[in-house]
């Protein structure tokens, strides 16, 4: 596979980072956060951005969207963590819509499918119940009853939970003989028994605390089916850890830019400090950090895209190493601006929690390591 993207893939960059940075820049993130706004995004930018087809990129033809695969949804998370935009695109452009063209039976993608592209409805997916990325611990419960199912359980840092109109809800299907399979169920978040609390991130993005009692739900609610629940559940996962991983690479290439550009024109002892070798080491082994990283996030993305079934270990190898080189990116970043990296006025300090949220993100450095060795029979 070629680690560099296409024309087309190309012409997709370009208008995405034109239109993500003109109208989502780091200063909108602060504007949504001063404010206080109760959503924590911009209705007028989601409008925006189905507009620019991104809401239908993982969305089939069939279906109302554009057809793409993982590689472009990438290339628009890429520019959203350049500018940390406040978006839903990552849970329902990304995971959700993923997951349902993949795994999604007829009912379910005629039902979602064609208003996520058209940014009718947004998406979260609901799996974390403690502090930590623990899916192997998920108590949740689903219980067949009759023609349906009971869901019960409490969530955690459910990104954008707050404002989603479906929940994809990581359960475990209760069976006769001991602890069934986790699987998603799809749950709409005006069902009675759900209930939602949001929470403001440091970062000063959004995620939400989200409780299911006693909420019952129709038949066809599992993604995939109960015979394919438990692979559409991991591969929902991993999507989502190949597309934060991609959001992650564009906050730690646009915090190492920032700090290049700043150490160009930083005046000491009457000379730029750019000039001083010890910085130049430095941001010469960050530049190789992040290539890799990059090239190490296009194969986790072309592999979903070509190979889903044997996608999970490139998938956790590209978490794992951007998440290493963004802490290193943001690390860099504020030292090599001094002082005022850390004060609130400057965007470093920004990108350094957006950093420290998305490495946590569906298993951090150390979880995606501990899984790749047992993937690899260790």
């Amino acid at each position: 596979m070629a680690l560099v993207l296409n024309q087309e893939q190309t012409m997709l960059q370009d208008s995405a980072r034109s239109y993500v940075s003109e109208n989502a820049p780091p200063a909108a993130l602060r504007k949504l956060r001063d404010a206080r706004d109760t959503d924590g995004i911009s209705r007028p930018l989601w409008a925006g951005f189905a507009d620019m087809g991104f809401t239908g990129l993982l969305v089939p033809e069939a279906d109302g969207g554009l057809g793409l695969g993982f590689v472009e949804a990438g290339i628009v998370l890429e520019e959203i963590g350049r500018n940390l935009t406040a978006s839903p695109f990552w849970a329902t452009s990304g995971v959700a819509a993923g997951t349902l063209a993949r795994w999604g039976g007829a009912d379910q993608r005629e039902r979602y499918l064609g208003r996520i592209a058209a940014g009718e409805i947004t998406a979260a997916l609901a799996v974390d119940e403690t502090a930590r990325h623990r899916p192997e611990r998920i108590q949740a419960s689903l219980r067949a009853d009759g023609d349906g199912y009971v869901l019960n359980g409490a969530k955690v840092f459910v990104v954008d939970g707050h404002i989603a109109d479906l929940l994809l809800v990581a359960a475990r299907l209760e069976a006769d003989a001991g602890e069934g399979d986790v699987v998603l169920a799809l749950v709409e978040a005006g069902t009675p028994g759900v209930r939602t609390e949001r929470t403001i991130m440091l970062d000063a993005h959004n995620a939400a605390g989200v409780s299911f009692d006693n909420v019952r739900l129709e038949g066809a609610a599992i993604v995939g089916g109960p015979a394919a629940g438990a692979q559409a559940c991991v591969g929902a996962l991993d999507i989502g850890r190949a597309l934060a991983s991609a959001e992650l690479l564009g906050v730690a290439a646009e915090a190492f830019d920032r700090t290049l550009a700043y150490i160009k024109e930083r005046r000491q002892f009457d000379r730029i400090i750019g000039e001083f070798q010890a910085l130049q080491h430095r941001a010469a082994n960050l530049y190789t950090e992040l290539e890799l990283s990059r090239a190490m996030v296009m194969t986790a993305l072309q592999t979903l895209d070509t190979d889903p079934v044997d996608a999970a270990q490139a998938v956790c190898a590209a978490k794992a190493h951007v998440g290493r080189s963004a802490a290193m990116a943001v690390q860099e970043a504020v030292q090599m601006h001094g002082g005022m990296g850390m004060t609130d006025e400057f965007d470093i300090g920004l990108y350094m929690k957006r950093a420290q949220s998305l490495q946590m993100l569906l298993g951090d450095r150390g979880f995606q390591l501990e899984r790749f060795a047992r993937l690899r029979g260790f």
